[in-house]
């Protein structure tokens, strides 16, 4: 009784206190920047400002707003203000043009378990020298054109032991949880290249509570958090978002000291042939003097885990689902495959160049359902102004990548999944709308990845992933649903844009048995 109204008391004096804060922000933000144009948007309540408009889908709330008040909105979510864009100019005016005023991020209580504190390499790290140190690492031995080249057989075992185990599963009538299966032959390649050792040996229960923990991180990682546009009242935790991810925090953080500690103790074994942690340990080193720590490196992990194992495996999944919904599509790109690989052997990443129509598939699925709805928030370092509009310093920058996608000024039919809308040679010149678009940043019609210095480290490794384990998957099986249902296409919102139902199938194999045998 007396813990319950110490409680209410505490409520009643930060309501005062929020009150008090309110009418003293506006009074100074109103003074500052009435003679100044905002961009438009809802006025929001008293305290909260806009925070209830989100709702539980705000990738589809914020584009129903953008509807009204155009592609650059202005909202007050509490004490904050926060820009978002939602068109693919006014995207290059943020995060090309003033990409250097908006290349840091603003460390959120959700992101703060995510990256130990904004200590990781890209998502929240601000922009100084170990935020290059790490970066250039990454570049030089893991994500950059050479390096990657250089682990492709390592990529290519995971993928022949996940087809493996498919067909095996396949055989005894087993239903594949494509998430599961795809994660975890994911997160043994970043393993293998980052720790030198496998972290799943096969399917099961281990490999499922990891991805299960990183799905659920993404998701409370994508809420929007009261505490973080109202800090005063921050440590409430009203939504009980911040305690559940510091749970999960906790064990994540167990399991990475885990792994990097074993790393450690086998260090003398890999002196002619170091992993990527090996060379980030041996370079500690920033220009300034000062060394990343052991929690740099834990951060940097998690980051490596996050970004190459959730993120690219989703987006296979959303493309599995749409290819089950659109048999005439699959049936195409199954003749694709077999004229170009036949049916003797597994798809080789150089395959995928030969591959026209799989490369549209993988674009109109990024267009559709990019894996992260609206991009990683960006902060303004100073006052400036776009298409006419006054941007105030620390306003915060969210662009809408979903709503980009599927833009009716944008796209044709942009609610359809149309891979040809990729491809500029069509027989019968029956598709001239079709144009040559690159998800690689620079062109804003599509940026799943996100553009400027603060876009994907790891672009070329997730686009080499999706097209790889997608081609293999569709080439190497016929997937078909319990009953021949039709899939729920329903989405989950989080950092990370999930399906709402998981995608459970079974296969039936398609090619050769000599094409299965792990030992060709």
């Amino acid at each position: 009784m007396l813990l319950n109204m110490l409680h209410l008391q505490a409520l009643v004096y930060a309501t005062i206190f929020f009150i008090i804060t309110h009418i003293l922000f506006r009074s100074v933000f109103l003074t500052s920047n009435q003679k100044q144009k905002l961009p438009p948007g809802p006025k929001g309540w008293p305290v909260i400002g806009c925070l209830p408009l989100v709702g539980s889908m705000p990738h589809v709330s914020l584009a129903q707003m953008a509807e009204k008040y155009g592609p650059i909105m202005f909202l007050k979510m509490g004490t904050c203000g926060m820009v978002v864009v939602s068109k693919p100019n006014s995207a290059r005016a943020f995060l090309k043009t003033l990409d250097e005023n908006f290349s840091n991020r603003p460390l959120t209580a959700n992101a703060k378990y995510i990256t130990y504190g904004g200590q990781d390499s890209v998502t929240a790290m601000e922009s100084g020298t170990r935020w290059k140190l790490l970066k250039k690492l990454s570049n030089l031995h893991m994500l950059g054109a050479t390096s990657f080249k250089d682990w492709s057989p390592t990529r290519a075992m995971e993928v022949r032991q996940m087809v493996q185990e498919m067909h095996k599963m396949g055989q005894q009538g087993q239903p594949i949880a494509v998430m599961e299966m795809v994660f975890c032959a994911m997160a043994n390649m970043i393993t293998q290249k980052s720790l030198n050792r496998r972290v799943f040996g096969k399917q099961g229960s281990e490999g499922n509570s990891m991805k299960d923990m990183i799905i659920e991180l993404m998701r409370l990682a994508g809420l929007f958090n009261i505490g973080d546009f109202i800090p005063s009242i921050a440590w409430l935790d009203i939504q009980g978002t911040e305690g559940q991810m510091k749970r999960h925090h906790k064990k994540f953080d167990a399991l990475l000291t885990k792994m990097l500690e074993e790393h450690e103790q086998t260090a003398h074994l890999r002196t002619r042939n170091p992993d990527f942690i090996d060379v980030v340990m041996a370079n500690r080193e920033c220009d300034d003097g000062s060394k990343h720590t052991f929690t740099n490196i834990k951060a940097l992990l998690l980051n490596l885990f996050i970004a190459g194992t959730d993120t690219s495996a989703i987006t296979i999944v959303w493309a599995l689902s749409e290819l089950l919904n659109n048999r005439r599509i699959l049936d195409r790109l199954h003749a694709e495959m077999d004229q170009v690989i036949g049916k003797k052997r597994l798809v080789e990443e150089s395959d995928i160049a030969k591959l026209p129509y799989l490369q549209a598939v993988c674009k109109e699925t990024f267009r559709m359902h990019p894996p992260l709805p609206l991009n990683l928030p960006r902060v303004s370092q100073e006052a400036c102004e776009v298409e006419g509009y006054h941007i105030p310093k620390n306003t915060r920058l969210l662009v809408n990548v979903w709503a980009i996608g599927r833009d009716p000024d944008v796209w044709d039919d942009p609610l359809q999944f149309k891979p040809v809308r990729f491809l500029i040679e069509e027989e019968n010149n029956n598709n001239k709308g079709a144009r040559i678009i690159e998800p690689w940043g620079n062109e804003f019609e599509l940026i799943p990845f996100g553009s400027g210095r603060r876009m994907c480290a790891g672009i070329r490794m997730g686009i080499a992933l999706v097209e790889c384990i997608l081609d293999t998957l569709v080439h190497a099986f016929e997937w078909h649903l319990p009953g021949g249902t039709q899939l729920n296409m329903d989405e989950k919102f989080g950092l990370v844009l999930q399906r709402a139902d998981p995608l459970v199938a079974g296969v039936v194999p398609r090619l050769q048995p000599c094409a299965y045998d792990l030992t060709n």
